[in-house]
């Protein structure tokens, strides 16, 4: 088995740029050797799992990375237009192999493309591009020939008046034939249809077996794609709304009318549980969605959830797709004041075929968290693209602030695992080195940065002596009055926000 690395073994590096990074993105996540435990076993085993705890410990992190562990989808949704009744469209369930096979047909389709030059010369010139004048060819967008200025075309028998009458017709759109059906011989001795029809600057030349592809494509034209075959596995449903989250049928003002308005099947839209489908579909702040918590069980108990219109003042109201299917793993995310706020059926879902976990906020002050510590440094310089590595001295000035964040949560011995306030101070301290045109974050940048990166309320009390102070400087006499904040924090002086 492999040696840790340790602060020893790195601390003599130039920069961090000598650091590797982990390619597993849960080997990334510091500390929380419990959740990486468990989101690894969620990964290969499709359990749902609850992360507890406080913002920037690396909840989301580990959410994204248990999707990476997942094998791509294998299946593809598609809605398609039941002609008996349109406000009941049909859903398609596509595998891999299908999707696969159909694009080939749709390849085979496509034919061959040549160049006019390569073309027949009548073709060329009945489709566009050859002029009969001049035998020179153009762009059958052009209906006067570039080199000999004469019409390209075919108004009847030559006239003083052809040249005028090419052009009158060919602004009225008689640019032309788009295409010609011709027949050529086989290599066999037989004939076979063959169609020439223009392509940009180019002629498409469709064979008998092209054109029988073709129409097999156009038959499975009416349709349209819900979740695609190829996407992202990690769908971030944070905050979503009632729509955003369960899907919706657009609002038609025509009503679906068969000659103005948009077919109900093509008005269908995917929620996020649906686009989470074979992924990780993850929800931070869960306890904030409320009621639509209980959405989220069905379709966890279901594994599908239909899509229907959600205002019933809308034309959209009266379709329905059915059983769509919805196989998501959950990664929900939470503070612990907020547990009380999950809805116990679905806490009791998560914990049926999941687990719980509640994320450390330090890991102890030993050699090997210090690397940890320094690769974080590394990973974050490396995410943000827009600041230079960090010298070694300059990490060990981060890892002093590691340690002196964690004492504030009463942890000694400790480094901090609220990240996300450690990142910002390597962001504000790579700002001024970039500021500056030094090609290395110095042990100088991040002593400043510190300073920049100190909370409101903390340079609040240190400008002003407290927070209540402060604030009679901002307000006056007749707010103060009137302000619940004035009267929440009048006692909490020497209280700092953490």
């Amino acid at each position: 088995m492999k040696a840790a690395v340790i602060w020893d073994d790195i601390k003599d590096l130039e920069s961090t740029a000598q650091i590797p990074i982990p390619q597993d993105p849960l080997d990334r996540v510091l500390g929380q050797e419990e959740a990486i435990s468990l989101a690894k076993i969620a990964a290969s085993q499709r359990r749902h799992l609850l992360l507890v705890g406080p913002p920037g410990t690396g909840k989301s992190m580990i959410a994204r990375a248990i999707s990476m562990h997942l094998p791509k989808p294998k299946t593809e949704l598609r809605v398609s237009n039941n002609p008996e009744n349109p406000e009941r469209p049909f859903l398609q369930i596509l595998s891999e192999d299908e999707v696969l096979g159909e694009r080939t047909s749709v390849q085979e389709s496509v034919g061959q493309l040549i160049s006019p030059q390569n073309a027949p010369a009548a073709v060329a010139e009945k489709i566009g591009y050859l002029c009969k004048h001049c035998n020179s060819y153009s762009s059958p967008t052009e209906y006067s020939c570039p080199v000999c200025g004469k019409s390209k075309i075919d108004v009847g028998p030559e006239t003083p008046f052809s040249d005028i009458l090419g052009n009158v017709f060919g602004a009225m759109n008689y640019g032309g034939k788009e295409r010609v059906n011709t027949t050529r011989v086989r290599a066999d001795g037989t004939e076979e249809t063959v169609v020439f029809e223009r392509a940009g600057e180019q002629i498409r030349v469709l064979d008998e077996k092209a054109l029988a592809k073709r129409r097999e494509t156009d038959k499975n034209t009416n349709h349209k794609t819900l979740v695609k075959l190829e996407r992202n596995p990690f769908v971030l449903a944070t905050g979503a709304s009632e729509t955003e989250l369960l899907g919706d049928v657009r609002h038609d003002p025509y009503g679906g009318h068969p000659g103005l308005g948009t077919p109900a099947y093509e008005r269908v839209v995917p929620g996020a549980i649906h686009e989470a489908n074979e992924g990780v579909l993850f929800v931070d702040e869960i306890a904030h969605l409320g009621d639509l918590q209980r959405y989220i069980l069905t379709a966890m108990q279901d594994k599908k959830f239909p899509i229907t219109g959600r205002n019933p003042q809308s034309a959209g109201a009266s379709v329905k797709l059915e059983d769509v299917p919805c196989d998501f793993i959950l990664v929900a995310a939470c503070n612990i004041q907020d547990l009380e706020n999950i809805l116990s059926p679905l806490r009791s879902r998560i914990i049926g075929g999941g687990y719980e976990v509640l994320v450390d906020i330090a890991m102890p002050d030993s050699p090997e968290n210090r690397a940890k510590y320094a690769q974080f440094v590394a990973q974050e310089i490396h995410m943000d693209g827009k600041i230079p590595p960090a010298t070694m001295e300059s990490v060990e000035l981060i890892i002093e602030e590691g340690r002196k964040r964690a004492r504030v949560d009463n942890i000694r011995n400790g480094l901090t695992l609220r990240l996300r306030e450690i990142g910002g101070l390597i962001r504000a301290a790579g700002d001024l080195a970039t500021v500056e045109g030094s090609d290395l974050i110095t042990a100088d940048h991040v002593l400043r940065a510190s300073e920049r990166a100190k909370p409101a309320e903390q340079q609040i009390k240190e400008r002003y002596g407290s927070y209540t102070k402060g604030l009679s400087k901002d307000i006056s006499e007749s707010q103060k009055e009137k302000s619940p904040y004035y009267m929440e924090y009048e006692h909490l002086d020497d209280q700092i926000y953490r």
